[in-house]
């Protein structure tokens, strides 16, 4: 999750974070082929009609004209019908609140026209949260839902549009929530940094048997960044360890974060590189593990990893819809020129911005760089593989 503004929170007695991100409204569906539809309705009534007429006039002419009907019925039918798309996995959805994230509607950039800027003497948060109100750094705008049940649904619709698969974090009531709304189409991972260990008691053992009752699947968004906290930290240990002992895959936040993350929450740089994870791999060998956000914008290190260690993944979550094209593209090509294409997958960091989800997807479709196979690979092939979905699995989201 890329946590776009920090405020203290009014409850939790860890002193917790909020963050402030936006969203935006699904789109409506384009009515051209509804409308179509609707005339070869108009002209199929009317020729049944006449049909009756002459058949009731002229028996003989029955069989002719049945034939007739019956070729109309077949093309009305087959024109009709709305080609399903190609199954997606999004490894990178949230439940979260609308205004968990400061008061709705909240504009971001999809993508933003620049990343701002700061005078040292003006509290950025005010500065930046006023950039987000307005849209003023953005090229073009995305806006949140004002409520719940409005980010709930939006989010959902655009998952059955698209027919897309999502591995679903935040807050955990909501995801349970999200998921009993559309079972078939959520995994439940679970949101997790050591103030939701605090305050919620998330602890290796309560996860253990989370994770072993098969109600979730995933550990991430492991958001430890934000406090700080490098994955190499030795309190991070014992989550690395049982996620390896119990096969669970771990998704963590690894680079971006909002424009002046330093000064909105205690990330640092250094904490975005890649390399951090290098010890974390080197000590548990079977862990299945994906970098949230590619690790942008370190692709030297993203890279390095990557080769060095085959069973590292990313997702592109975030980035796919707030960097300026030429940079998204860069970067994702670059991390496909070098050899990574197969370990590469769609994700879209939604967080309360339905929207964005199909933007992250369409770039990615549109990209002339990449194959027809490269695109599948990213927005499923991949993720099937690391998820280690079987084959009725795959087969029930084609």
């Amino acid at each position: 999750m890329m946590k776009l503004y920090i405020a203290k929170a009014s409850t939790g007695a860890n002193g917790s974070y909020k963050q402030v991100v936006v969203s935006n409204a699904v789109d409506k569906i384009e009515q051209p082929r509804w409308v179509c539809i609707k005339m070869l309705e108009i002209v199929y009534v009317t020729y049944v009609t006449t049909l009756i007429h002459i058949l009731v006039s002229n028996p003989y002419a029955m069989k002719k004209y049945l034939f007739i009907l019956f070729a109309f019925l077949v093309a009305l039918n087959s024109f009709g019908q709305v080609k399903r798309p190609l199954p997606v996995i999004d490894m990178h959805l949230h439940a979260i609140g609308a205004d968990d994230q400061g008061p709705p509607p909240v504009k971001v950039g999809a993508p933003f026209a620049y990343f701002g800027y700061a005078e040292p003497k003006v509290n950025y948060g005010e500065t930046f949260i006023g950039a987000l109100k307005t849209g003023a750094w953005n090229t073009v705008s995305i806006s949140s839902p004002l409520t719940d049940d409005e980010l709930k649904q939006q989010t959902l619709a655009v998952l059955k549009e698209r027919n897309i698969y999502g591995v679903l974090s935040g807050d955990m009531t909501k995801v349970r929530q999200w998921k009993a709304t559309l079972p078939d189409r959520i995994i439940n991972a679970v949101y997790w940094d050591f103030g939701i260990l605090k305050h919620d008691k998330l602890d290796v053992d309560s996860l253990t048997k989370l994770f072993k009752s098969g109600e979730f699947k995933v550990f991430g968004e492991v958001a430890i960044q934000y406090e700080g906290i490098s994955a190499a930290d030795p309190a991070m240990e014992p989550y690395f360890k049982m996620a390896e002992d119990l096969d669970i895959p771990v998704g963590i936040h690894l680079g971006t974060g909002p424009p002046g993350v330093s000064l909105l929450t205690k990330s640092r740089a250094r904490l975005g590189s890649a390399l951090i994870l290098e010890d974390v791999l080197v000590k548990h060998p079977k862990l299945r593990i994906y970098a949230m956000h590619a690790g942008w914008p370190m692709i030297d290190d993203m890279i390095a990893m990557l080769y060095a260690y085959p069973q590292l993944y990313v997702d592109l979550g975030v980035i796919n819809y707030i960097l300026p094209q030429k940079e998204f593209d860069f970067y994702l090509q670059r991390l496909v020129n070098a050899g990574f294409g197969k370990r590469v997958m769609y994700g879209s960091d939604q967080m309360v911005w339905p929207g964005a989800i199909k933007i992250g997807i369409d770039r990615i479709e549109g990209a002339s760089y990449l194959t027809k196979g490269q695109k599948r690979d990213i927005l499923f092939n991949n993720a099937t593989r690391f998820l280690e979905l079987n084959a009725k699995q795959i087969a029930a989201m084609q």
